[in-house]
């Protein structure tokens, strides 16, 4: 079974904007066109984009993306560049998760502290309780 443009649109969630600009940017040379000229998406296709989308909203550039395509477009010989790509990518979604964490954890500290202040009226609440800072 095929899709068009719009129905892949609909299944992933990306616009067909996105995906003619993905299709310019050299993301999806594996989509093939009909007599038309009009793209046909497969269901392999729309998992594809998946790892696309995946990649794009972790933060690789486009440019490392389209070399990762080119990985997979080239066959088995890529198999080790393309694990080490995926490894580091986890890599460095562990050091945004920890970074993340972090930062929840200040953030959850500032609502329990505006949250005794707004009860109280004010900040210099907590002058009185543990000298915290007041920003």
């Amino acid at each position: 079974m095929t899709y068009t443009i719009g129905e892949i649109s609909k299944r992933t969630g990306l616009t067909i904007s996105q995906l003619r600009f993905y299709d310019k940017e050299g993301l999806m040379p594996y989509v093939k066109r009909n007599a038309s000229g009009n793209r046909e998406f497969t269901e392999s296709d729309a998992q594809f984009l998946g790892i696309i989308t995946c990649l794009k909203r972790s933060g690789v550039p486009l440019k490392r993306i389209r070399q990762f395509v080119g990985w997979v477009m080239q066959g088995d010989s890529t198999i080790d560049a393309r694990l080490d790509f995926m490894r580091d990518q986890k890599k460095y979604l562990e050091q945004q998760m920890d970074e993340l964490e972090e930062c929840m954890r200040v953030v959850k500290g500032k609502i329990e502290y505006y949250e005794i202040a707004a009860q109280a009226g004010t900040v210099a609440v907590h002058d009185q309780v543990n000298q915290k800072a007041a920003w």
